[in-house]
């Protein structure tokens, strides 16, 4: 098997280091966010305080981001990519300690330090497929970059359930050792492995470079930001809540429900160059602004449809699950072309600067979105986080027309 991966081109074993060490990761980062949100229901804490326990995990990606592009950019995309997987063993780390010791505090630092590392591990990953994939070839770029986006979202859905399996066989702390040993296996394999020039500038950034000069990247950006407000204003805090309260579903199956909402999300992002083609676009070309217009205005309708439907029918709840689902599928299809645009958008030199600006984004969307999940639900309810999520998607449509029609128009 070795000798068959040496036969490989260098491009193709670079790009299998990469994936495999996002997937890596992202086992990891879903498996631990299903451990806390278990461990401290275990404990007593409410959903809503254990939602803001990963406050600054949203708030510093949204920091890591801005400035990671820029690290990428000037020291490489290895460097960051490999700093990213040691913090994530660092936040790992700090939930080690007795339980007496894990305050709130506490584990809103270890979620910090998660946070970091899990957007510099994105953010590399995405950024480095530009240097990877040949230069103009755009059909192959939107092919990698689903594929890895899918992946990672089908494996975060596992990580789902393999925290749950692994808090019910070994225990929190068992489990926490178990990830953070098994990923520090795979940082020293990246270590050693990964190019060392991957993604590096070919003269150094300057500072000011964080913040992209790009019209088209701006635009994308803002559109992403929405995009995921949209999203997260009733997925994060919302969701859950309204389906443990209305449905009395205990906590398992809530978690085992949003895990294959997203296992399935995933899957279809992977499918998405198969499902958009060459939308408004010639044969043999990959999709541009006017395919994501049209899916955005597609995911626009569906939280209208589903909050009138949730007012006015009877059976509100089975109205929720059908459109959760069909929500799924056309929002995988949105992020997809999003993920592609931002990294064919991108500069050659230097990359990661343009995706850092893009993802801090879209960070920030969700930070927006995770905090306004919580509020209105309590104020107002699961049906008024769906008007404010058609709201977010609305506005997505008006900044979507100012896209270019097709990527290689992008400056």
């Amino acid at each position: 098997m070795l000798a068959s991966l040496r036969a490989l081109p260098e491009q193709i074993r670079q790009y299998m280091l990469v994936t495999a060490n996002y997937w890596a990761f992202t086992l990891t980062d879903g498996a631990l966010r299903m451990l806390v949100v278990l461990h401290f229901h275990q404990l007593g804490y409410s959903p809503l305080a254990i939602a803001m326990l990963f406050l600054f995990y949203e708030f510093f990606g949204v920091v890591t981001n801005l400035f990671g592009g820029y690290l990428g950019a000037r020291f490489g995309l290895n460097r960051t990519m490999n700093i990213g997987l040691g913090l994530q063993i660092g936040a790992l780390a700090m939930l080690l300690v007795p339980n007496e010791l894990l305050t709130i505090a506490w584990v809103m630092a270890a979620q910090a330090l998660s946070g970091i590392a899990k957007d510099l591990n994105k953010m590399s990953a995405k950024s480095s497929i530009k240097a990877l994939v040949a230069k103009g070839a755009e059909g192959t770029l939107y092919k990698y970059i689903a594929l890895l986006t899918g992946s990672k979202n089908t494996l975060k859905g596992v990580g789902f359930f393999l925290g749950g399996a692994l808090l019910a066989l070994f225990g929190f702390h068992g489990a926490i050792l178990l990830m953070a040993v098994g990923l520090s296996l795979v940082w020293g394999l990246s270590l050693v492995k990964l190019k060392q020039d991957l993604g590096k500038a070919s003269t150094k950034p300057k500072f000011n470079q964080i913040f992209s000069k790009s019209r088209n990247i701006n635009i994308l950006s803002a559109a992403r930001m929405c995009l995921f407000a949209a999203r997260d204003v009733w997925f994060v805090v919302a969701l859950p809540v309204y389906l443990a309260s209305q449905f009395d579903w205990d906590h398992y199956w809530v978690g085992g429900f949003l895990a294959s909402w997203v296992i399935a999300y995933g899957v279809v992002q992977s499918f998405a160059p198969k499902i958009t083609g060459s939308q408004f676009a010639g044969a043999g070309q990959a999709p541009g602004g006017r395919a994501a217009l049209f899916w955005v205005s597609m995911l626009a309708i569906i939280p209208i449809v589903i909050a009138i439907a949730m007012t006015v029918l009877p059976n509100p709840q089975w109205w929720l699950i059908a459109g959760l689902i069909l929500f799924g599928v056309v929002f995988a299809i949105n992020s997809s072309l999003h993920s592609y645009l931002i990294v064919s958008y991108a500069s050659d030199d230097g990359v990661s600067l343009d995706v850092g600006f893009y993802y801090m984004a879209n960070a920030m969307g969700r930070l927006i979105g995770t905090i306004l999940s919580g509020w209105v639900y309590q104020v107002a309810g699961l049906v008024a986080c769906l008007w404010i999520a058609a709201g977010f998607l609305l506005v997505t449509v008006a900044i979507s027309v100012y896209l270019p029609k097709q990527p290689q128009q992008a400056s």
